[in-house]
């Protein structure tokens, strides 16, 4: 079984034999609701592919210090999934969040698709954000991964226009379109970015917008799949053709 993961702000400075403390609420929450206790094994990472190993060597109220037994330096993902996210209705948005982190992916940019149920506006944009941000952070750590992915604030249809332009690859889920997922050459490296529409479908101006940037509409399969789901499953059938899966 892999060891349980714990990120922290900085590892800068560690090595072998040194001692990192982790304090605050990611401390807390080990000590007093996971039972952390000394001469435990944990992983530590901060967020941005450095980890480290060791023993917990002391805990307390908030705060708990780890003796370092080896340092690991993992490179950036290639090549660099992002998914464009429409904003579903309900808790739908952080079972997205939740599976799209798991599975691998490297950003994530919520989206006010025109026929969005969901609306994020003033105060409640705030908090729907970083509650987006709170699911990926608690998905990273329990899929183990050592690169925590990005929540971008929401964006307009116009912001997505630009990310597709700069991507090497990009990719709109249409159950309409001919061109098979499958069809399409993946690269090694660079940005992919898929974009998954609301419940209500993609509107025919997103469509163009986003074709006329340079993205390509394709087909999953006969199934329509939920707007919570279809990300996950295009993104395993992206990777599943990279090295990143191999």
């Amino acid at each position: 079984m892999s060891l349980p993961v714990h990120l922290v702000e900085s590892l800068a400075g560690a090595a072998p034999g040194s001692v990192v403390e982790v304090t605050g609420d990611e401390a807390h929450h080990a000590v007093a609701v996971r039972r952390l206790r000394e001469g435990e094994q944990v992983v530590l990472t901060d967020g941005r592919g450095t980890s480290v190993t060791g023993s917990v060597t002391s805990t307390g109220k908030r705060v708990f210090s780890v003796t370092v037994a080896s340092v690991a330096q993992d490179p950036r993902p290639e090549p660099a999934i992002t998914v464009v996210q429409a904003l579903p209705k309900g808790d739908r948005g952080e079972l997205a969040v939740e599976v799209l982190t798991e599975v691998g992916v490297d950003h994530i940019v919520p989206w006010a698709a025109s026929r969005s149920v969901a609306v994020w506006k003033g105060e409640r944009a705030a908090k729907s954000h970083a509650k987006w941000q709170a699911t990926a952070r608690e998905a990273a750590k329990q899929s183990r991964r050592s690169w925590l992915p990005t929540v971008t604030p929401l964006a307009s249809t116009a912001d997505l226009a630009a990310v597709v332009a700069e991507a090497d690859l990009a990719l709109v889920l249409h159950e309409d379109a001919t061109l098979p997922l499958g069809a399409l050459e993946v690269p090694e490296a660079g940005r992919i970015v898929l974009v998954v529409g609301p419940e209500g479908g993609i509107s025919p101006d997103e469509l163009a917008a986003l074709t006329d940037a340079g993205a390509h509409a394709v087909r999953l399969g006969a199934e329509v799949l939920r707007t919570s789901t279809a990300g996950v499953v295009a993104v395993a059938a992206v990777l599943a053709r990279t090295s990143r899966w191999a």
